[in-house]
């Protein structure tokens, strides 16, 4: 049988699975453009650093500075930040900012708090050591910073708010619903009170409303994307002085970096991003297999949207591997919390009429993260290939074509961009 050979475990030791397909099955595999860049060298990522995009070195702006936070992306993030924060530790000494001065601070949004070991595995055992690192609670303490022009009161966690010198770390790649993710996203929602993030959300199916015909939001839409465009209001009034933004390989090494003033670091992030996850088109093949590594931990919720656009008009099944050790991670808004309770603006992926069925393969059960699909006789949980595959030979003959993606939640298609707002 011929095997193909997905990247897995991203925080867990990371490794490659190997899936057997029958020998009748013709099976593609569409990477996105950049997934075999190489990874930077540490004296590039100091380069990157070390000269910002609009903006004065760090060391200068460190300068008579009293208080300084690095704001980092939590674990539905594969950045690698660990790789990064030392080269700007040395520019903050360069200032003679001491230690007790800088502190650290998880932009979770309103996802689940992360635990001792996961800021271990995002900024190395040393700085965990060295510097208080902090969960943000998106249910207290956060401060009124203003308004945007889309009405969404801006509530920003309070220490971040005290700090004069504000610093964040992220990485950019595509995203359903602001188009791609870093840039600000790391303010909003990422240090942002759970009313501010539940507004934002919210614009997104009111912008739909409004604009029925057009494309308001999905993976690649983001020139005139509203809630992109309310993003850099919000980070413009939380007064962030630097972004550092890395795009990443299908291993999630990071490949390049982009650091400097908010908005134009953004900007320039994305304009390489949207040629580095480009991925080419499909044929419409009767099956389509997702894998999911950089946010293995929400394959339900953003894994899927890249593998039903690649259905062809005639129909064919979906295939999503989310081996996520940790589970499908909390999002207080979006999640269940009982078999009748769930957060405000529960998140529902809805299956289209071209797809016939979805196997979800994981070897980690988890009960509860199912209810993030809707119920549907269509839907097949499995935890083990054999099951997987014995499942599609019952709806597919031979010679059946399969496309794979294997970096299904952060690759996109030409064909998911269309007529915007």
């Amino acid at each position: 049988m011929p095997l193909i050979r997905l990247p897995q475990l991203a925080w867990y030791g990371t490794k490659e699975l190997e899936l057997p397909l029958p020998d009748s099955w013709q099976a593609e595999v569409y990477n996105m453009a950049g997934f075999d860049r190489p990874a930077m060298k540490p004296d590039e990522i100091k380069v990157a650093i070390t000269n910002l995009i609009g903006s004065s070195p760090i060391r200068e702006l460190a300068r008579g500075k009293n208080e300084v936070v690095i704001i980092f992306d939590d674990m539905t993030r594969v950045t690698r930040v660990a790789e990064l924060v030392p080269f700007i530790l040395e520019e903050l000494a360069e200032a003679g900012i001491s230690d007790n001065r800088i502190q650290f601070i998880c932009a979770t949004g309103a996802h689940m708090a992360c635990d001792r070991l996961s800021f271990v595995n995002k900024l190395g055992e040393a700085i965990v050591a060295r510097f208080p690192v902090y969960n943000h609670n998106p249910f207290n303490n956060c401060t009124y910073v203003g308004t945007t022009s889309y009405g969404t009161d801006i509530y920003i966690n309070a220490e971040v708010m005290k700090c004069d010198l504000k610093i964040a770390i992220g990485s950019v790649v595509p995203h359903p619903s602001t188009g791609f993710g870093g840039g600000g996203k790391i303010i909003l929602p990422g240090v942002s009170s759970v009313e501010t993030i539940e507004h934002f959300h919210r614009l997104e199916a009111e912008f739909k409303q409004k604009y029925p015909s057009k494309l308001i939001s999905g993976m690649g839409v983001f020139d005139d994307n509203p809630l992109r465009l309310n993003i850099e209001e919000a980070t413009a009034l939380a007064g962030l002085d630097v972004k550092i933004d890395c795009i990443v390989n299908s291993s999630g090494e990071t490949v390049a970096i982009f650091a400097g003033a908010p908005k134009p670091t953004w900007a320039a992030a994305v304009s390489e991003a949207k040629a580095h996850y480009l991925t080419p088109e499909t044929k419409g093949e009767g099956i389509v297999i997702a894998n999911t590594f950089a946010k293995a931990n929400e394959a339900i919720m953003i894994g899927l949207n890249t593998a039903f656009s690649a259905v062809g008009d005639n129909g064919g099944d979906v295939v999503l591997i989310a081996n996520a050790p940790g589970g499908q991670v909390t999002h207080y808004l979006m999640s269940d919390f009982g078999k009748t309770t769930s957060g405000k603006l529960k998140l529902l992926a809805k299956i289209p009429q071209n797809v016939n069925h979805v196997i979800i393969y994981t070897e980690y059960s988890d009960i509860a993260g199912r209810g993030n699909i809707e119920e549907s006789a269509k839907v097949l949980f499995v935890s083990n290939w054999d099951d997987a595959l014995q499942a599609l030979q019952q709806f597919h003959r031979a010679e059946t074509k399969v496309a794979v993606l294997p970096n299904g939640e952060i690759q996109y298609f030409l064909s998911q961009i269309e007529e915007r707002i």
